[in-house]
């Protein structure tokens, strides 16, 4: 039998000085000899020990020359060193067999991510141990000395013990074995028996089932970035498994041995998969992804593989990235890592590109892998072009000049796939991104490149085809402003996707409403028919280019609106409608402020944006763009109380740009939406639907949504039959994961700030709210707080304990003080994650919003808590609130507080305004003070 060759060099970085550890564990089996649990338990102490040395060598030096392939080899390396002591350990000192029968053979492989010779720190080790055939007593125990040493010492390990027949047997049926032994690499022990185990792997396994583990594979990538969310551009991305992620390369590579018969990926040039910029591109890639892996593990200390907010900032300074002006060092570096992630996907389609090839060649098993893979068809002209073909229903290139001929073919091959609803051929693609540079001054200029564009934009799946064009390059070249904003990521927890990723989904969403027939979109697609014709196009380029200058020290609504002021007229906009469409980037934000953060049932709110918007027409176009823009920024976001909002703000200003302000047509909107309720709500008689309808504010029947107004009428109902004071009705909204509360309660003074306190003392987040008041003095109230519980039981029974926190409190058997106080404590984590962001407290007190009220506007970190902390400091002001509107942009807290002084009258004075400010500046910016019980 072959005892395992322990290596004596490493990189001299990372020493692991295996000869003097292997003295020590000599030494060690003289101190315990006859008592074995001694020798094994000291045994495990010294490598793990050692190991942590390592680890904390491998460390430094990462931080130092930042090369993340490096390091994962290093600690690779120290990995197999520390298998083969233990392995020379246990034949040596614990089951020594001078004269060893045929089956107490065994060989020790590594096999998976750990078989490719790369190990992140906190990575499982996967080990198989192959035997001749049988296991024997003595098989059982060195695998049992390694394996417990390897659990002792703190390691994730996992393992199989298999004869070579059994291995051979496995594979054939299994395909994440097949994969498993594809990776495999010799540790320790018998090294016949794993080149016997690789020999037959080659000859019974992989001959003739390319096509099979192909298809297998690239469902199986396809099947994990369904379930990691389909964008490589979620702004928390996993690094392992995330669309454009380390399993991504992975995959290539395991194809390209599968079907190539390679062992080393630089033997992808020689074989033509990857020509030699692109195998130079697939390193670093590989390098970038491992230096962030490990830096993750690192960091955390846990196999950690998501990169969320809170590492993203640490990582990028741990990488050495710096804040430029309009840019984070974060952002700069999620930048980078987009880009990355989008190279991948490049370097997968590259290679599927290769195998297609492959069917022209005489390699029989590949010819009938893609004829199984898809049936072949003839090539021919695309029509309307002699520059394209068709090949296999996907859009190529008739010759390899077709872009140098004529360079504004790149934006034809676009639109030709387009129009005529093909692919694209991976070759084709790779070519355009190769052509870059023929996007010139001149072509950019061109009024044909020009109109084409325009075409592409407003046809049907625009979306499709203008993110096929963003990851040639092509969009970013002909658009250089768009260029600036490929890949960047906004470091807030509001924005879901990368800016360009959210543009190009926002145009998917603007063909949605312009389709019609989604509900959510009934006003902005009523309105999209409504628009004048030639406004069609200053909707379309508008939606593109809103969040074009994001990443710049300027703010990015007024650069934006210069950027459409440049580049509309090159797009064959006259001056008005370049006007237009600069105006309608720089006021894209308005709409949705007043919406969510203003009284809409006060005149002066409506006044004043109508003051804005100045047209009926400017507000249609404005609508639609909100709605894309609100929808388009991530799943949940948009729902049917901001539907509501929307609506109720469009057609209160309505009256005012037609001549004046008009309380006849309000009141005839009023009827309008009592009427819709009586239509559907049939439950109640007339005489006592009438009285219902008489216990609401007019602002109450504009506002809410006729489901939630069906829903409340029951729940006043259930609750006053039942004799509650109090009572609760618990909902959930699983698109936008939160849990709904709409409490009824007699109305008070201080009870927002106790449902807020509430909230706060179970641990509930406040994410929005909306207020109401019946004319008989009775509050209804829905609060919506981010879910903590999968299960909606568990999720109703936390509702129960803060409706019984909210009674205990108005009956004086609770502080709510001392209670929040002493849970923000113990909210460690949700405080963690938010510590991650900055946001500058900024307060607003202002008499302009409102004729009756003084508007104070609140915008700081969101903390659990926060509102409840607001609303009592605003009372301990001496302040009396009328309506609250509150709403949480991921960790940005947005909440107004509409107030009189304690005799209704608004805070006219300075110096109270001042001290109202600095009041509240002081609690958003002080959290730890601000959670103290007061005295």
């Amino acid at each position: 039998m072959d005892s395992a060759a322990l290596k004596t060099e490493t990189a001299p970085e990372v020493e692991f000085d295996t000869v003097r550890i292997a003295a020590e564990i000599d030494a060690l089996a003289a101190e315990h000899r006859g008592k074995s649990d001694l020798f094994r338990a000291a045994l495990a102490k010294l490598l793990k020990a050692e190991l942590m040395t390592a680890r904390e060598a491998a460390e430094a030096v990462l931080l130092k020359d930042r090369h993340g392939r490096r390091c994962a080899e290093r600690l690779c390396d120290v990995q197999d060193d520390i298998i083969r002591l233990l392995f020379n350990a246990a034949i040596k000192h614990l089951y020594h067999a001078p004269l060893p029968s045929s089956g107490e053979r065994m060989s020790v492989v590594s096999t998976g991510g750990y078989g490719r010779g790369l190990m992140a720190p906190e990575s499982d080790i996967d080990l198989l141990f192959v035997l001749p055939y049988k296991q024997t007593a003595w098989g059982e125990q060195v695998a049992e000395v390694i394996l417990y040493c390897l659990w002792d010492m703190g390691l994730k390990v996992g393992h199989a013990t298999r004869s070579v027949d059994e291995s051979i047997r496995q594979a054939r049926g299994d395909m994440t074995i097949r994969t498993a032994i594809l990776e495999t690499r010799f540790l320790a022990g018998d090294k016949a028996l794993y080149d016997e185990l690789v020999t037959r792997f080659d000859e019974e396994v992989v001959q003739g089932t390319a096509a099979e583990f192909v298809a297998a594979k690239l469902a199986e990538r396809e099947e994990r970035h369904r379930r990691g969310g389909q964008s490589r551009y979620l702004v928390e991305p996993n690094v392992k498994d995330g669309k454009g992620g380390l399993r991504d390369l992975h995959t290539v590579f395991w194809i390209a041995k599968y079907v190539y018969r390679v062992r080393d990926s630089k033997e992808l040039v020689a074989r033509g998969v990857f020509d030699a910029q692109e195998y130079r591109t697939f390193k670093r890639c590989e390098d970038f992804l491992w230096s962030v892996r490990c830096n993750i593990h690192f960091l955390t200390k846990r196999p950690e593989e998501r990169l969320s907010f809170d590492l993203q900032r640490e990582i990028a300074q741990r990488l050495g990235y710096t804040s430029h002006p309009g840019m984070q060092d974060v952002e700069r570096f999620m930048k980078h890592y987009f880009l990355i992630a989008k190279e991948v996907g490049d370097l997968t389609a590259i290679l599927c590109a290769k195998l297609e090839d492959q069917q022209a060649k005489p390699a029989p098993a590949l010819t009938r892998m893609m004829a199984k893979l898809r049936p072949e068809t003839k090539r021919r002209r695309v029509p309307g072009s002699d520059a394209f073909i068709i090949d296999n229903n996907r859009i190529n290139l008739a010759a390899p000049d077709v872009f140098k001929e004529d360079p504004v073919n790149l934006l034809r091959f676009f639109r030709l796939a387009q129009k005529n609803n093909l692919a694209f051929h991976p070759d084709a693609m790779r070519t355009a991104t190769r052509s870059l540079r023929l996007i010139t001054q001149e072509v950019r200029e061109d009024a044909e490149a020009n109109k084409i564009f325009m075409e592409i934009l407003t046809s049907d799946n625009a979306e499709i085809v203008l993110r096929r064009m963003n990851e040639t390059g092509v969009l970013g070249h002909f658009i250089r402003a768009f260029g600036r904003i490929v890949s960047m990521m906004q470091f807030n927890m509001y924005h879901h996707y990368t800016v360009d990723e959210h543009l190009i989904r926002c145009i998917g969403i603007l063909q949605e409403i312009e389709r019609g027939g989604n509900e959510e979109f009934a006003l902005a697609s009523d309105l999209m028919r409504k628009i004048r014709p030639e406004h069609r196009a200053v909707i379309y380029v508008t939606v593109l280019l809103h969040d074009i200058a994001k990443g710049r020290p300027e703010d990015h609504s007024i650069a934006g609106a210069k950027v459409a002021r440049r580049l509309c007229p090159r797009l064959g906009f006259n001056a008005g409608d370049t006007d237009l469409v600069a105006w309608l980037i720089e006021e894209h934000l308005t709409m949705s402020t007043v919406a969510q953060s203003r009284d809409l049932s006060d005149t002066k709110t409506i006044e004043n944006f109508a003051a804005v918007v100045q047209s009926v027409e400017q507000m249609k176009l404005l609508t639609i763009l909100t709605t894309a823009d609100i929808r388009g920024v991530g799943p949940g976001v948009w729902n049917g109380w901001k539907a509501q909002l929307l609506r109720t703000l469009y057609y209160e200003t309505e009256p005012v740009l037609t001549g004046g302000f008009s309380e006849v047509n309000r009141a005839q909107r009023i009827a309008g939406a009592q009427a819709e309720f009586r239509r559907a709500f049939t439950e109640w008689p007339e005489t006592q639907l009438s009285s219902y309808i008489s216990r609401h504010y007019p602002a109450y029947w504009l506002k809410v949504d006729i489901e939630r107004k069906i829903r409340h009428a029951r729940f006043l109902q259930a609750s006053e039959e039942a004799g509650h004071k109090l009572a609760i009705n618990v909902g959930f909204d699983e698109a936008r994961g939160v849990t709904e509360l709409t409490i009824l309660a007699v109305d008070h003074p201080w009870l927002l700030s106790i449902i807020a306190g509430a909230c706060a003392a179970a641990g509930a987040n406040i994410v929005d709210a909306q207020i109401y008041t019946t004319t008989d003095g009775r509050a209804l109230d829905t609060i919506a707080i981010s879910r903590e519980y999968d299960r909606d039981d568990d999720e109703g029974r936390r509702a129960t304990r803060i409706g019984d926190m909210i009674e205990d409190v108005l009956e004086g058997k609770v502080r709510l003080p001392e209670t929040v106080a002493k849970r923000a404590s113990s909210n460690s984590s949700k405080k963690a994650a938010l510590r991650a962001f900055t946001v500058e407290p900024e307060v607003i007190v202002n008499n302009q919003w409102s004729d009756r009220y003084t508007v104070i506007e609140v915008s700081g970190l969101d903390r659990p808590g926060l509102l409840y902390q607001l609303t009592t400091a605003i009372s301990k002001l001496n302040l009396n609130i009328a309506s609250a509107h509150v709403a949480t942009f991921g960790e940005r807290a947005r909440d107004v507080f509409y107030v009189t002084d304690l005799l209704g009258a608004q805070i006219t004075a300075p110096t109270r305004q001042a001290a109202i400010k600095r009041a509240l500046i002081h609690l958003l910016a002080n959290s730890e003070a601000a959670e103290k019980p007061a005295a």
